[in-house]
């Protein structure tokens, strides 16, 4: 703890009331990549709201603007993007149509290619000084969207260095400027005066990367932060309640039979599989009643999925196991995960299988999941991408050349339904489409969806504004400060 608290340096108190308090964060990782936005580490940058992208997205995931103040679609596989103007980036230089260029081109070009643009060919143009072509070899109606994801902020020219080599030091454009990062260990930002919109209330941001989750819990107990990331569940009763606030995510731990090979291929044996299965105590005792009952794929982190979910019309009919041997797995990098496969275990027992285990590491299990090598695979999800959208996650899983297809699930019509919603453009229209093909899958009993999971976030009490995001870009926003002694601003 001496060690964590050192990592918050408080600055002296006449300097909180001219400029505004410091916010100190406690996070869970830290940079893998170097803090380069065309790695998962762009999370971090726009949750510090440091750099910014083209387009944000509302709470039903559709486009708002940011960087881009609108767009136009001028054919199946162009776009144009009007920039915002008076935007300067951290070090002084003015956000053009060349800058742009520049970021979007860096990241088509990357080795990897950042997440967002798997499969995806994208070139973009100058049209003008302060708009942008953006030209897909297919197309795409969620081009949009794409460019909502972290991965593609845009950065000064500078920021861009030889050998793909990119540093977010004083090269973004949002309400706070990175100054400096420490390694694995520390970040710091303040606010950027010269910021396009509302200036940042608070003076800057003190970051600590604190993978322990212990460590994290305590740092709220002792106000040694403000802000605290992914609190262990089993921290959470260690904390006043009124500091913990539980966000939903877009994270769906869900049951996979194998249609191809062994007794799930017999669809009434996946029936039994779905009958079998009590929920309840999962999230009770597991998740210690910090998760959803999954009703479907999407979960409350979509609010739109559960008013247009409708149910399985004539489900199939269940068939007796008599002692039908199945072989469950899971991995253990996930440390509910194993829990949960021993109370399926005992379900599916009761049930009349025959239940044989397997856990291992991910890393170490990932290709025979695959490779269809177990009976039935627990997986904790993502069903949200960086787009914002289900779609990628449902053909990935569920389509007959599905990257991710546990399951081994091949349906015509299921791939027609995901083709089909994938070729509308974002809306209530394709909101549907997606549910349709939902129900699909839902009635195949090719996965058994079990819980939605959510993060626990901490928050001092002072704190107000903070974000709470279920798709974690933002965390620490403008408007995000400290009440001090003397406030009368009521609290949330």
């Amino acid at each position: 703890m001496l060690l964590l608290s050192g990592c918050f340096n408080e600055p002296p108190p006449e300097t909180q009331e001219e400029d505004g308090p410091r916010i100190r964060l406690a996070m869970l990782q830290p940079p893998r990549s170097g803090l380069t936005p065309l790695s998962d580490d762009a999370f971090k940058l726009s949750r510090w709201r440091t750099a910014e992208t083209l387009v944000t997205l509302d709470a039903l995931g559709e486009a708002q603007p940011a960087l881009a103040t609108h767009w136009q679609q001028l054919d199946a596989q162009r776009w144009r993007f009007t920039l915002r103007e008076g935007v300067q980036f951290h070090d002084g230089s003015a956000l053009t149509a060349a800058s742009v260029v520049n970021a979007l081109t860096t990241a088509a070009h990357a080795a990897p290619k950042p997440r967002i643009l798997d499969g995806v060919t994208l070139e973009a143009v100058a049209d003008g000084g302060h708009s942008v072509i953006i030209t897909t070899a297919r197309p795409d109606p969620l081009i949009p969207q794409r460019l909502s994801s972290p991965q593609l902020a845009i950065l000064a020219p500078a920021a861009y260095g030889k050998n793909g080599v990119v540093n977010p030091v004083k090269a973004g454009t949002g309400p706070f400027v990175l100054t400096s990062v420490t390694g694995t260990s520390s970040a710091r930002l303040e606010r950027f005066e010269g910021y396009w919109g509302e200036k940042a209330r608070a003076a800057g941001i003190d970051v600590a990367f604190v993978p322990d989750g212990t460590a994290r819990a305590a740092a709220l107990r002792t106000h040694s932060a403000d802000i605290v990331e992914a609190v262990p569940v089993s921290q959470v009763a260690l904390l006043d309640p009124a500091l913990v606030h539980e966000v939903p995510m877009p994270r769906t731990n869900t049951l996979y039979l194998n249609t191809r090979t062994g007794p799930f291929r017999d669809a009434a044996l996946r029936a039994a599989a779905r009958e079998a299965l009590d929920r309840q105590p999962l999230i009770d005792n597991v998740y210690e009643r910090r998760a959803d009952r999954a009703e479907g794929l999407l979960g409350p982190a979509l609010p739109w999925a559960a008013a247009l979910r409708q149910s399985v019309a004539a489900p199939t009919a269940a068939a007796a196991p008599n002692g039908a041997t199945i072989t469950l797995a899971t991995f253990s990098d996930r440390a509910e995960l194993p829990e949960v496969a021993t109370y399926l275990a005992q379900q599916l027992s009761a049930a009349g299988f025959t239940v044989k285990q397997v856990v291992r590491e991910y890393a170490h299990i990932e290709a025979d999941a695959l490779a269809g090598k177990f009976d039935a695979f627990i997986l904790s999800r993502a069903t949200v991408l960086d787009s914002g959208d289900p779609v990628a996650y449902l053909y990935s899983d569920f389509a007959c050349k599905g990257s991710f297809n546990i399951a081994q699930l091949c349906d015509a019509r299921i791939d027609q339904a995901l083709e089909q919603a994938a070729a509308i453009p974002a809306g209530a229209e394709r909101r549907q489409a997606i549910m349709a093909a939902e129900r699909l899958i839902l009635a195949s009993d090719a996965a058994l969806p079990l819980l939605h999971e959510r993060v626990i976030q901490g928050e001092a009490a002072n704190v107000r504004d903070a974000a709470r995001d279920p798709r974690e870009r933002m965390l620490v926003t403008a408007e995000t400060t400290l009440m001090t002694a003397g406030t009368t601003q009521a609290a949330d």
